[in-house]
């Protein structure tokens, strides 16, 4: 049988990768983005109180109502955006899910869409998947930020879309409210569509704001967000998520949504709805993560990776030039059977070859853990 592949150019993730390798090496895994540590057991029970209480059926197609009511309350305390609960909010299966769905809903053959790179690895082939055709726009080491006259030269009549994630994976930066205003600046008067993956909304450091795109007005009319719970409270595996989006555009949305997984696990939802309601659940996670990035670095004092700016996400991106010549992929795998501790070289971010010389590690973890790791990185 012959078949033809829709992803010719498509292997195996980085993060498959390097979390095999860890695994077969005994290493300490920084590579992948997971937390070792449990999420909260009032939650758990939760989950288990709805399970017991016979809500184990299929939800409502767009999520259950008190939960889109409770994360529609959240953003509009937030961010200041008013939403319609019933028809500008959809649970998803993860923000994945979310992101695969909107470029599928809008995205067709011969459009272009605007990625800023090193860019979450599922973009490009959902984008490639539908037919279109995807435009890098590189964000450079360390300090990855955005040069919006030169973005404006990337876009032709063809531009469909663009991808904007804050705070950023893998680089820790976050856009600023200048560069959402840049950003509703440049689309103004365009049919040009935002996706903006926000999955790590709660997650920004040293007093600083989240810069959503639903606290700009003339922006938010022409985007869609995704966000996951999944990062926000410790349970990845759990698979849950949401897109936010205006009516005219969530209602395309839903139409691919509804074929794609049609609804979402029914006893979390309510678990979610009643959990969220307490603010103090998502409201005190910037403290939390900003205590192990710091824990992370201090553990790191005295080694000879240089640490770029963290500003937000559970990522730490590292300088190792000092070290060693060798590309990321050689210098990560390396570092991984020789020292004990598995990193994400961030070429992989990128769809051109790059030679940054610069790895990504997960600080989500256990203080026990980080030290752990610190201790073997300061051998290198």
């Amino acid at each position: 049988m012959h078949i033809t592949s829709k992803l010719p150019a498509v292997g195996t993730t980085i993060f498959t990768v390097m979390s095999t390798l860890s695994n077969k090496h005994g290493a300490i895994n920084l590579s992948q983005g997971f937390p070792n540590f449990p999420t909260s057991q009032r939650l758990n029970d939760l989950v288990y109180h709805y399970m017991q209480q016979g809500f184990n059926q299929y939800a409502p197609m767009p999520g259950v109502p008190v939960l889109r009511e409770r994360i529609a309350n959240k953003a509009n305390q937030l961010y200041g955006t008013k939403l319609n609960s019933d028809e500008e909010v959809t649970i998803t299966a993860g923000a994945t899910q979310a992101i695969f769905t909107a470029i599928t809903t809008f995205v067709k053959h011969g459009d272009e869409v605007i990625i800023l790179e090193p860019a979450y690895d599922s973009y490009q082939p959902v984008v490639e998947l539908n037919g279109g055709t995807v435009v890098p726009y590189r964000l450079k080491a360390p300090d990855y930020e955005v040069d919006w006259g030169l973005m404006k030269k990337l876009i032709t009549p063809s531009t469909r879309m663009i991808i904007i994630n804050t705070p950023h994976n893998p680089t820790g930066s976050t856009l600023k409210a200048k560069d959402l205003q840049a950003l509703q600046d440049l689309t103004d008067d365009t049919d040009i569509l935002i996706l903006s993956d926000e999955v790590y909304e709660h997650l920004i450091y040293d007093g600083n704001q989240h810069q959503s795109i639903l606290r700009f007005p003339k922006l938010w009319q022409r985007s869609l967000a995704t966000y996951s719970f999944g990062k926000t409270f410790h349970n990845t595996g759990w698979k849950m998520g949401y897109c936010l989006a205006p009516k005219h555009l969530m209602k395309e949305f839903r139409k691919v949504h509804q074929f794609n997984v049609f609804s979402i696990n029914t006893p979390i939802q309510y678990a979610l709805a009643d959990y969220i309601e307490d603010a103090s659940t998502y409201l005190s996670l910037p403290a939390f993560f900003q205590q192990k990035r710091d824990f992370f670095l201090q553990a790191l004092d005295g080694s000879r990776l240089r640490p770029l700016s963290c500003e937000g996400t559970y990522f730490c991106n590292f300088d190792y030039s000092d070290i060693s010549s060798e590309d990321d992929m050689a210098f990560a795998k390396r570092m991984t059977i020789e020292y004990g501790v598995a990193a994400i070289p961030v070429s992989a971010f990128y769809s051109n070859p790059t030679n940054d010389k610069v790895i990504r590690l997960c600080f989500a973890k256990t203080e026990e853990t980080l030290e752990k790791a610190g201790a073997l990185l300061r051998k290198i």
